[in-house]
């Protein structure tokens, strides 16, 4: 068996108990053939928190055992819609009560501000999971067996996947597999039956390759960003501040993040004041600091291709009116950058940055701003600001994303279907929609009596 690692958090004068072992039928186990370790680090500080075992191909192949054992005896067809119902519920309320040290811990790891991981990422979880738990017992079609799961919104994909039956092998990323481990405490408390949710760290050239590639996986599910909160700054009620929100949430670490944004010329003088003025209000610190509204990026390597794009703007001609300099010291840190003077060719206005780097450029007519916006390869989430009711209503329909929001931004919600258009994926995550990606309808025809003539 695997042992846990206690991790201090030195400002907080804590310990948070962790564990190191891949979560197969609700064991922390090591690898059966591997002694590779993944390091977990606090981009902060860029210090080594601990080290978790990284699972190998073999492992993988224990772990989809582990699932389909557990979908053709505990789970799937052998266990009420009820039951599942109560056990998610369960789950839900043991992530609330341990919704601080799961935040403080998510802070260590992934470098997000405590507050905004507890109040809005695990608050939203909590959410998810009762919604899809108030779905367990209305389902229509038959579920499927183990599905892969990578990713950081990880509620929006286990909850639906637990409510219709599936069972569940979690990938979690090899930068921030912390989080995930903790939580795996959590699903055994709750009392789900071994195999149904098992946690295997490995490196994605290794076990993501072995999942996706694995016969007996029969659905495979990945996003590579962090959910997006669904309270973050309600009561904003210019458009500044949702625009201030849309680079600044999450570092810019989200697949939403609005780095875009396009101004009517005769305001964008003013607005461009405002739109600083916002920004500049933004603390970027320690994650483990109250004061800070945001943290660093997740990783050198993330931190590495952000400046990449902030040094291709200025030299492809864009100006970097705020940020694009960097700091001393230790840590991942990028400050907000925004730059102007920008060109649809440029990599800063054609490419997902997925960091803190905003362009802002300018229009003159409604058609051209439609022309602007859907001028991308990506079509996940767009937004508009417009007191004009009836240009609020044909804007909407004529932007080509998945999700648009009008007069605000990022806000999401849990009964609303969630996914894009073009590059940004395939298929819905979210309210009733996300159940048919985990479910398949069968037809049964049945004769009762009728004869068949024959020859015809």
């Amino acid at each position: 068996m695997a042992q846990p690692v206690n991790v201090t958090i030195a400002s907080l004068n804590k310990t948070i108990s962790v564990p190191t072992g891949l979560f197969i039928n609700n064991e922390f186990v090591l690898s059966i053939d591997s002694k590779e370790l993944i390091e977990a680090v606090n981009p902060a500080t860029e210090e080594v928190i601990c080290s978790v075992v990284a699972a190998s191909p073999k492992d993988i192949d224990i772990a989809v055992s582990a699932a389909r054992n557990a979908f053709k005896t505990t789970w799937g067809k052998n266990v009420t819609g009820f039951e599942r119902s109560r056990l998610i519920n369960k789950l839900a309320d043991l992530i609330e009560s341990n919704a601080q040290e799961l935040a403080e811990l998510e802070a260590l790891n992934n470098g997000k501000p405590v507050r905004i991981a507890r109040d809005f990422d695990i608050g939203d979880s909590v959410q998810c999971l009762r919604y899809y738990a108030g779905w367990a017992d209305k389902i229509i079609g038959q579920p499927g067996g183990p599905h892969f799961l990578s990713a950081n919104d990880r509620a929006w994909k286990v909850a639906p996947a637990l409510a219709v039956g599936c069972t569940i092998v979690m990938k979690p990323s090899e930068i921030t597999p912390l989080t995930a481990l903790k939580l795996s405490e959590l699903v055994k408390e709750a009392g789900f039956p071994p195999g149904v949710i098992n946690t295997v760290p490995s490196y994605g050239s290794v076990g993501g390759a072995a999942l996706t590639a694995h016969p007996d996986v029969d659905k495979v599910a990945f996003t590579g960003s962090t959910v997006t909160g669904r309270k973050v700054m309600e009561a904003a009620a210019k458009t500044a501040n949702w625009a201030a929100l849309g680079i600044c949430y999450n570092s810019g670490q989200d697949c939403t993040a609005g780095s875009r944004v396009y101004v009517q010329d005769d305001i964008y003088d003013r607005f461009i004041e405002l739109l600083v003025s916002k920004v500049k209000a933004q603390v970027i610190g320690s994650g483990l600091d109250d004061a800070s509204g945001g943290g660093p990026v997740v990783s050198k390597g993330q931190y590495d291709r952000v400046w990449s794009y902030i040094e291709s703007g200025k030299q492809e001609g864009a100006k970097a009116i705020l940020g694009g300099v960097k700091r001393t010291g230790k840590g991942f840190f990028v400050d907000p950058t925004i730059f102007t003077e920008i060109r649809p060719d440029m990599k800063i206005v054609k490419e997902e940055i997925f960091g803190p780097v905003l362009s802002v450029g300018h229009f003159k007519t409604e058609e051209e701003a439609i022309a602007l916006a859907n001028d991308t390869t990506y079509g996940l989430g767009a937004g508009l600001h417009s007191t004009d009711a009836n240009q609020c209503m044909r804007v909407a329909s004529a932007l080509e994303a998945g999700t648009v929001w009008v007069n605000q931004y990022n806000i999401l919600n849990n009964n609303v279907p969630f996914g894009g258009k073009k590059q940004s994926g395939i298929g819905r995550e979210l309210g009733s929609y996300a159940l048919e990606e985990y479910t398949s309808v069968k037809a049964v025809h049945w004769n009762f009596g009728e004869q068949l003539e024959w020859p015809l």
